[in-house]
């Protein structure tokens, strides 16, 4: 048996003690987690430091702020989450309980990624947690710091019997996915997340995919260009570009090209001063692979701002690409790095069909003034979600499904959506053994009268949810005098007919 074998074993042999089940559990591991944040915040900064030489306050405000959000609204929300959920009944079934009941699935693995080890590893955990469920956690080796901090310190917190952590590479994923899980939820590109499905199909396993993508950003010519470049500057390379949300490329007219350029530019020195490699706030790529991958994606193209490196530092200047071709080398695959490619279009027609034309992206930007332009833009696109002038921040409202459509992914989290995600909504009826005579209708022999009385009882439906007691048992008694009036009417019909 595998160390992974062992380690998934024992979280299910510990999950089916029912020891999640109580939400005063969950609670107390909510709260472990969010002390670990906190009393850890120094550990995880130099972790992340090492990793992709962000800064300690940058590190706060992009992986553990949200992260510290998420929790607390967790808590503050779970009773509500966790209880039963009327739903609309029918006139058969007014005088029955029928809700949904939020279960916990069992088992889930969650796969984290690199760019942003804490946060889109974590946030899963949180829903997972608070929906009853035993989680894996298996962050990715590419962040290598992070993942052993995480392997170190987190068992020192949270119940490690049933929030294991595993660390390791390609192997340990692999052995992992071998296992059968109630849920996977997997943080990373398409090509392994197909591999991740498939590993997940021998088990009839579902799965949460966010995948990312090339997100476009259509910048209106009549809009606040500088107001919008700036958002786009910082958008896109934060993180050093290693966000799955970042502007993948700029689509603009040509006659605002050159304005869009030197404004971006203004914003890169405003922001990380003439030179970024020695600027505290401005990170590295993960490693030399991923250097080499995003430095030959600028092959075939016009650099028109940046374009320094330092492959002994992994550093890449913030770098905008002007003048680029729908079908060049950096327009193939999702960049993750500090590239900013700006594809001209002539209208925004072309630049609807250009989107529609590609993979579904993670989300779709547009700058514009024109609420009519927006609109048009949302009804004409997918994405997973879709921003209007600014950036990234829509990942801040927990009350969004954040998540993929297509290529991008499938599934959604944050907030209750995380919950929900990685919950089994039960469908409960709970009946009396009385009132048969209304059974009658659906016991043979089937006549026409008897389906008169179905089609009127079944094709009703009552929103209880919206009425208050008096009025509900008012609304049941009246009802109830209808049908046996009814009733009893075509008994009196019936015995005359036979006189």
């Amino acid at each position: 048996m595998s160390r992974e074998q062992m380690v998934v074993d024992g979280a299910r042999k510990s999950f089916q003690t029912g020891k999640t089940k109580p939400l005063d559990y969950r609670t107390h591991q909510l709260k472990s987690l969010l002390r670990f944040i906190t009393e850890r915040r120094k550990d995880i900064a130099d972790a992340v430091k090492r990793d992709l030489g962000k800064s300690e306050h940058g590190t706060e405000l992009f992986e553990t702020l949200g992260l510290e959000g998420e929790i607390k609204l967790a808590i503050e929300k779970l009773a509500e989450w966790a209880a039963p959920r009327p739903v609309e009944k029918n006139l058969l079934t007014i005088l029955d309980d029928v809700y949904i009941q939020p279960e916990p699935l069992g088992v889930v693995l969650i796969i984290g990624a690199w760019n942003y080890p804490w946060a889109v590893t974590l946030q899963p955990l949180v829903g997972a947690i608070a929906a009853g469920n035993a989680a894996v956690i298996k962050p990715s080796e590419v962040s290598s710091h992070s993942a052993k901090v995480m392997e170190e310190f987190l068992p020192q917190y949270l119940d490690k019997d049933l929030y294991p952590v595993v660390i390791g590479g390609v192997s340990e994923t692999q052995e992992l996915l071998k296992q059968r899980f109630d849920h996977i939820f997997y943080t990373g590109n398409s090509t392994v997340g197909k591999l991740v499905m498939e590993a997940a199909a021998r088990h009839l396993t579902p799965v949460t995919l966010e995948l990312g993508g090339k997100s476009p950003c259509y910048i209106d010519k009549n809009c606040d260009i500088t107001v919008a470049c700036r958002r786009i500057t910082w958008g896109k390379f934060v993180n050093c570009g290693q966000t799955c949300i970042a502007p993948d490329y700029i689509l603009c007219e040509p006659c605002i090209q050159s304005r869009v350029v030197k404004e971006i530019e203004k914003n890169i020195k405003e922001f990380y001063t003439d030179n970024p490699k020695t600027f505290e706030d401005y990170g590295r790529i993960i490693n030399q692979q991923h250097f080499k991958r995003v430095m030959a994606l600028m092959d075939g193209s016009t650099v028109a701002v940046g374009g320094d490196s330092d492959e002994s530092q992994c550093y890449i200047a913030p770098t905008v690409l002007k003048d680029v071709a729908g079908d060049s080398k950096v327009m193939k695959e999702e960049i993750f790095g500090p590239l900013l490619p700006i594809i001209t279009v002539s209208s925004v027609d072309e630049a609807i069909q250009f989107i529609k034309e590609r993979e579904k992206p993670l989300v779709v930007y547009v700058f514009s003034h024109d609420k009519k332009l927006i609109k048009r833009v949302i009804a004409e696109t997918s994405s997973g979600a879709l921003l209007a002038n600014d950036c990234l921040v829509h990942y801040t409202v927990s009350a969004l499904p954040f998540g993929g459509v297509g290529n991008s992914g499938m599934g959604c989290y944050h907030g209750q959506h995380s919950f929900d995600q990685v919950s089994h909504m039960r469908s409960c009826l709970i009946k009396q053994l009385k009132m048969e005579g209304v059974n009658s209708m659906r016991y043979p022999p089937h006549t026409a009268r008897k389906l008169g009385w179905a089609r009127f009882l079944l094709l009703k439906s009552v929103n209880v949810s919206r009425l208050n007691d008096c009025i509900i048992y008012t609304f049941i008694y009246v009802t109830l005098f209808s049908i046996l009036f009814k009733f009893y009417s075509s008994l009196i019909s019936l015995s005359s007919m036979s006189i």
